[in-house]
């Protein structure tokens, strides 16, 4: 776990995507959210528009909880948020955590963010650097700025790394079979 002041407005995470360097799996998870205020939910927070939003309605600190199908890799978690708009409703300081499932989360990232406006990257990696692997993340906000109560998220990205992660690809040959299941057709009998 490291602790870090947030970077935000300088990279957008949906360029990032357009030049093919990640992609946003968060749709094939299931999100839900410890509190919301009715029309202020999930479909809020992953609906590719900033001037919609999720708000919290109860005690901190308010999570979001993104479980996947599969052990998934994730590179980014991108959190909009907008400082002028929102002021005591912004997160100051979040935790992101990872698991299998709720009983087994651990703290591998906690982030300090000092009057954020646009997107907040938050890099997700293990102890060796590498992108982790992983079928939950949870999002916990511990506190707002001016000690507000409840908190505005504007969008949330979840980013998986498009090249493989584990090594560097096999080098193409051409004519060259490289798969087990296509070397069987590589000579005629």
């Amino acid at each position: 776990m490291s602790n870090k002041t947030g970077n935000t407005g300088e990279i957008d995470p949906i360029q990032e995507e357009l030049a093919g360097r990640v992609r946003e799996v968060g749709n094939h998870a299931i999100w839900s959210l410890s509190s919301c205020k009715p029309g202020f939910g999930v479909d809020q927070l992953r609906d590719d528009i900033t001037e919609t939003y999720w708000q919290s309605d109860g005690q901190l600190p308010h999570l979001v909880n993104i479980q996947f199908k599969r052990k998934t890799t994730i590179r980014d978690i991108c959190i909009y948020t907008d400082y002028k708009l929102d002021e005591s409703y912004t997160p100051s300081r979040i935790s992101i955590r990872a698991g299998t499932n709720f009983n087994d989360l651990q703290e591998i990232e906690v982030m300090d963010l000092n009057e954020p406006s646009g997107w907040v990257i938050i890099p997700i990696k293990d102890i060796n650097d590498r992108p982790i692997r992983t079928f939950m993340i949870q999002i916990a906000v511990i506190s707002n700025h001016q000690n507000g109560r409840d908190t505005h998220m504007r969008q949330i990205k979840v980013y998986s790394p498009t090249q493989d992660v584990l090594g560097p690809p096999a080098p193409y040959i051409a004519g060259h079979f490289l798969t087990n299941e296509f070397l069987r057709y590589a000579t005629v009998r």
